[in-house]
C-alpha cells in the first residue's frame, strides 16, 4: 500500500512505539495501551514487553520505559496520528524541547507497507531502524516485519547493539 489512507473497510496493521520517563512510566504505558485498545475502528493485536533504555539526545533525564504495540485499523495514517496525539495530551504530554523528558510519547512507526511524507507525518518513522528501544520490542511482536525502504527490521540490530536496553521482567500486556 503506497497511499495515505486505508480504503473504506480495509484494515491495515499499524505499529506504534510507546515511551515514557516521567511520573510512573509503566503506569503511563499501561494507560496508553488501554487507550489504544479503545481506539475507534481499530483492534489492539499485540503489545511487546516493556523495556528500559537510556535517553537519546538530551541525556540529563531519567531512563525511559518503551514498548511497541500493533493495532489493526481502518483509520487513515493521519487519523491514527491524530489519535496518538490526543492520547499523549490526555496523559499530560508537554513538548518543551526536542528529546525532552515526557509523560508519554507515541510514534506511528509503520502503517502497512506505506511510505508517507506528509507535513507532520513520515512513515516509516525515519529513525526507527537506528534505535534499539524501537527495534527490540518491534521484533518481539513481529519478528519478520519489513521496514519499507530499509528491509527486514532485524537487519538493523547490529547497528544498535551498543545501545543499552533491558527487558523489564513481567511487564507489558499480551493480547
Amino acid at each position: 500500500m503506497a497511499g495515505t489512507a486505508a480504503s473504506v473497510g480495509t484494515r491495515v496493521d499499524a505499529y506504534i512505539a510507546l515511551g515514557a520517563n516521567l511520573g510512573d512510566p509503566a503506569r503511563q504505558l499501561d494507560a496508553a495501551v488501554d487507550a489504544l485498545a479503545a481506539l475507534a475502528d481499530s483492534r489492539l493485536v499485540a503489545v511487546s514487553d516493556y523495556y528500559r533504555s537510556a535517553p537519546v539526545g538530551y541525556a540529563d533525564q531519567p531512563d525511559f520505559h518503551n514498548a511497541v504495540a500493533l493495532i489493526e485499523t481502518s483509520l487513515s495514517a493521519p487519523a491514527v496520528l491524530d489519535a496518538l496525539l490526543a492520547i499523549e495530551a490526555a496523559q499530560g504530554r508537554h513538548r518543551a524541547f526536542r528529546n525532552a523528558p515526557r509523560t508519554l510519547d507515541l510514534d506511528l512507526l509503520l502503517y502497512g507497507d506505506a511510505t508517507l511524507h506528509l507535513p507532520h507525518l513520515n512513515v516509516p518513522h525515519p529513525r526507527m531502524h537506528e534505535r534499539a528501544f524501537v527495534l527490540l520490542p518491534l521484533l518481539e511482536i513481529a519478528p519478520d516485519v519489513v521496514i519499507p525502504g530499509f528491509g527486514p527490521a532485524k537487519g538493523g540490530l547490529a547497528a544498535v547493539a551498543e545501545q543499552a536496553i533491558t527487558r523489564i521482567p513481567g511487564s507489558g500486556r499480551r493480547r
